[in-house]
C-alpha cells in the first residue's frame, strides 16, 4: 500500500493545500497521493482512525480541529505542545506524532519573503487561539517584543504568562501606543464581526499581517491599509509551513518563491 497524505478540516473544499503539495511532489519527481478530507470535530478521531487504516503516513490539520489532533498523539514536539495546537500528523508505527508548523512558517515568510525583521519590533498580536499560540512564541524567540490582546481576556492571560508577553484588555487597546508589526489571528474575517481596532495601533511603516488569506483576510487588510500600514495576507504563510510539513515526511525541503507566486498569480 503507497503511502497516503491529507488535509483535514470542515470546511476543507476551499483548502490550497492540495494544491500546494503535489507542486512540492512534482518539483521532487515524487508521485504524491494527498487528498482533502471533510471532517466535523465529532467525526475527526474515527476519519483519522480510518485514514490510517488506509496507509495514511502523514496529515495537514486545519479549523477547527487542531487541537483535537494533539489530543491524538502518542507524542507531540515542544513546539506543538507549547502551541497546544498540532497542524502536522507523521504516522510513526500504529502510533500519530504531532507537530506544530505555523510559527516557523510565519517568520519564513515574514523575515524572507517580506523583509521585516521581528528582532527589536514592537508587536501586537490581536487573538489567542491555536494558530496565535505558535505565533507568539515564534515572535519572543525571535526577539519581538509582543503584547497580545484577546476579546477573552482568559485565553490572553494564559498565553502571556507562557510567552512572557504583555497582554492588554481589548477595550483598552487605544491607549497602546503605537506597533511596528500588527498580526491578526483573530476569527473575525471568517464570520460577519467587523474589524473596529483603532488606526492608532500603526506606526510609521508598520506591517499589518493577517494569519488567513482570501475573503477571510480582506477586512483587516483594508483596515490596515485604511491605517497606512503594509498589509500582508498569510498564503506564503500557508505555502511556508506546508514546506516544512513536506520536508518532515519527505526529507526533502522544497523552494517556495514559485509555489506562492504561481498562488497569487491565480487568486
Amino acid at each position: 500500500m503507497s503511502a497516503r497524505y491529507a488535509v483535514f478540516g470542515q470546511p476543507i473544499a476551499h483548502s490550497l493545500s492540495p494544491r500546494i503539495h503535489a507542486m512540492f511532489a512534482a518539483a521532487f519527481g515524487i508521485a504524491l497521493d494527498y487528498r482533502a478530507i471533510e471532517a466535523s470535530l465529532d467525526a475527526f478521531a474515527g476519519a483519522l482512525d480510518a485514514f490510517a487504516a488506509d496507509g495514511g503516513a502523514g496529515a495537514n490539520v486545519t479549523l477547527p480541529l487542531k487541537r483535537e489532533a494533539a489530543r491524538l498523539c502518542a507524542v507531540v514536539t515542544d513546539r506543538a505542545r507549547r502551541a497546544d495546537s498540532v497542524n502536522t500528523l507523521i504516522r510513526e508505527g500504529d502510533a500519530w506524532r504531532g507537530d506544530s508548523t505555523e510559527g516557523i512558517g510565519f517568520l519564513r515568510d515574514l523575515r524572507d519573503r517580506h523583509r521585516f525583521e521581528p528582532r527589536g519590533a514592537r508587536a501586537l498580536l490581536l487573538g489567542a487561539g491555536g494558530a496565535a499560540r505558535a505565533v507568539a512564541f515564534a515572535l519572543v524567540e525571535a526577539g519581538a517584543a509582543l503584547t497580545i490582546a484577546n476579546r477573552t481576556r482568559e485565553r490572553a492571560a494564559s498565553l502571556g504568562d507562557a510567552t512572557h508577553a504583555q497582554v492588554v484588555d481589548w477595550n483598552a487597546l487605544a491607549e497602546s501606543g503605537a506597533f511596528d508589526l500588527v498580526v491578526h489571528a483573530t476569527a473575525a474575517g471568517h464570520g460577519d464581526a467587523l474589524i473596529t481596532v483603532p488606526s492608532s495601533l500603526v506606526a510609521s511603516n508598520a506591517v499589518a499581517y493577517d494569519l488567513s488569506y482570501g475573503a477571510a483576510a480582506a477586512p483587516f487588510l483594508a483596515w490596515a491599509q485604511n491605517a497606512g500600514a503594509r498589509a500582508i495576507d498569510g498564503l506564503g504563510m500557508l505555502v511556508e509551513q506546508a514546506a516544512e510539513s513536506f520536508s518532515i515526511w519527505h526529507g526533502r525541503t522544497p523552494e517556495t518563491d514559485r509555489v506562492y507566486a504561481a498562488l497569487r498569480a491565480s487568486r
